[in-house]
């Protein structure tokens, strides 16, 4: 990062986020990150013009598309948030010239090494300090199954994709649930000669099942069990992007949390593989409203309208976790809010995130005053007031805007250092949040 990102030399941008009691007003987030991704991949490598509105202008989703740029596509962008895509075919990607980087986007590098196990050219991917942390071989492995060739170090990046490999369709039963992993799979199965199948051990986000519909390849799913066939071919579709579930889960909470007003969020993605947080609120009491269900782009949408609620702590269902992995900070302070205690287990994809989210957000949250003991898999949070105080974010985006909501229920103002990161995923969060009634300085 530059001095001028930092501000300063040695420091990083950070937050003051003051308490306030109310929130309310009419939001729409950005465009999801995930469907942001999937769309501008499948877009590339699709026959034809694809135009993607709603697209999130993030630095993760950036990168997903400089990677593409590199590969001798061509993008136009009208806007912000609209992206026009000239497909190049499945055999039509270049070899870059020079490393592809991806930041901070770990989707965006596990997707990729699916998508470039099929090409002609060898690749080179590599990410910032965080990324390059996070374990890669859980998505090397099954692709070598394959017959791709990949080099990692040290089961992380950088990584190197070598080109020209015949791939073949495998029966791949993930040992940990992830989306990641899988939509790997599919994609490296567009290129393998016969059928690629991928059994999950609990059920993940399905955008790119859904999406690969839309660009024309059949794909099959029964139960947990997905299914492409190879060599396939796409048809460019256009693609309208919902607001990120994941961006409007902080506002979900805040709304809780809050003393008065009312909060609605609009044009949320509600797809049932990414609303396990809207699940586990709602058992723990949430004021929660649904309205207006429709559906866009094989996506399920609706409003979220939500009021200041009594929340109780619960045992959170194993079976919700996967379906609500990038919400887990912001429900950890949901339920140091809450009344009696709040058990979460089965989440141990949590330590292998941007930071371990486990051991930062207890840290973080124990300097608030609040009653946590961090576990191998999850937490136990007994819920109290918080303080105020000072919380290093790990340089994690979610931490950073989880600490921001926490701000409802301090007694004084919460310091949170190291957010540069939260422009990977919600750009303008600051500006949004204060439009919601919350009072968050920036410095650095």
């Amino acid at each position: 990062m530059s001095v001028a990102e930092r501000g300063v030399v040695g420091r990083t941008p950070s937050y003051i986020a003051n308490p306030v009691r109310k929130l309310s007003g009419r939001l729409r987030v950005p465009g999801d990150k995930s469907i942001s991704h999937r769309a501008l991949m499948l877009a590339g490598i699709a026959e034809g013009r694809t135009r993607i509105t709603g697209f999130l202008d993030s630095e993760d989703c950036l990168a997903t598309l400089g990677a593409l740029r590199s590969m001798a596509v061509r993008t136009e962008r009208p806007d912000a948030t609209t992206v026009v895509v000239e497909g190049a075919g499945m055999r039509g990607l270049r070899a870059p010239t020079a490393d592809l980087n991806m930041g901070n986007a770990g989707t965006a590098m596990r997707l990729y090494l699916g998508l470039l196990s099929g090409q002609a050219f060898t690749s080179h991917l590599v990410g910032d300090a965080s990324l390059s942390r996070r374990p890669m071989e859980r998505v090397a492995a099954p692709l070598r199954c394959m017959g791709a060739r990949i080099d990692t170090t040290e089961g992380h990046a950088p990584l190197v994709v070598h080109g020209g490999q015949e791939l073949h369709g495998i029966r791949y039963e993930l040992p940990v649930a992830s989306a990641q992993v899988k939509s790997a799979v599919l994609l490296a199965g567009l290129y393998a000669e016969g059928s690629t199948e991928v059994v999950e051990p609990a059920p993940t986000r399905d955008h790119t099942e859904r999406m690969l519909r839309g660009f024309g390849v059949e794909v099959v799913q029964q139960g947990r069990l997905a299914r492409v066939a190879g060599p396939a071919r796409l048809r460019a579709s256009d693609v309208g992007v919902p607001a990120d579930f994941s961006s409007a889960a902080f506002f979900l909470v805040g709304g809780c949390l809050a003393a008065e007003g009312e909060l609605r969020l609009e044009h949320v993605g509600m797809n049932p593989t990414r609303t396990g947080l809207l699940q586990i609120l709602l058992s723990m009491g949430a004021d929660i409203a649904v309205e207006n269900e429709r559906e866009s782009g094989g996506e399920p949408i609706a409003d979220l309208v939500v009021r200041p609620s009594t929340l109780r702590g619960i045992d959170v269902p194993r079976a919700l976790v996967p379906l609500a992995i990038d919400e887990f900070p912001v429900l950890f302070v949901a339920a140091a809010c809450a009344r009696g205690e709040t058990l979460v287990s089965g989440a141990e994809e949590l330590r292998v995130k941007e930071s371990d989210r486990i051991a930062v957000m207890a840290k973080g949250l124990k300097q608030l005053g609040a009653d946590v003991e961090a576990l191998p898999d999850g937490m136990r949070i007994r819920g109290g007031q918080l303080t105020g105080g000072a919380i290093d974010s790990g340089g994690d985006h979610r931490i950073a805007m989880s600490f921001a909501i926490a701000s409802l229920r301090a007694r004084g103002p919460i310091e949170i250092a190291d957010t540069a990161n939260v422009a990977t995923s919600f750009p303008g969060f600051v500006g949004l949040a204060r439009q919601a009634g919350l009072n968050i300085e920036t410095r650095g």
